[in-house]
């Protein structure tokens, strides 16, 4: 194994491990916003607004973390390749030609 193979390794490892604890990351979230909720929903007392105010400012910020986190990992990554883009065209085209023939 040369040391650019050794390189591309190590540099797959790494993404593997981002994109693994970003998900890690996702699903505590997920788990936290549904218990924060909850507790939204069944809080009661005179502290009420002041739990509230505090269970949203978390809900808020973790979410802007989560989006940041989010981006960092997938930064490269586009939602639609060009491939995915020319086979689209192309499909339309066929569309176009179906559609033609059909009513002639």
């Amino acid at each position: 194994m040369t040391n650019e193979e050794k390189q591309q390794l190590i540099r797959a490892k790494n993404k593997v491990r981002r994109i693994k604890l970003f998900y890690i990351h996702l699903t505590c979230y997920l788990i936290a916003v549904a218990l924060l909720l909850y507790n939204l929903y069944i809080v009661a007392g005179p502290y009420k607004n002041n739990i509230i105010s505090l269970n949203l400012s978390v809900i808020v910020a973790w979410t802007v973390f989560i989006i940041i986190h989010g981006l960092n990992v997938f930064k490269n990554k586009k939602l639609f390749k060009k491939s995915w883009e020319d086979r689209k065209t192309e499909e339309f085209l066929k569309d176009k030609e179906k559609e033609t023939t059909f009513w002639e």
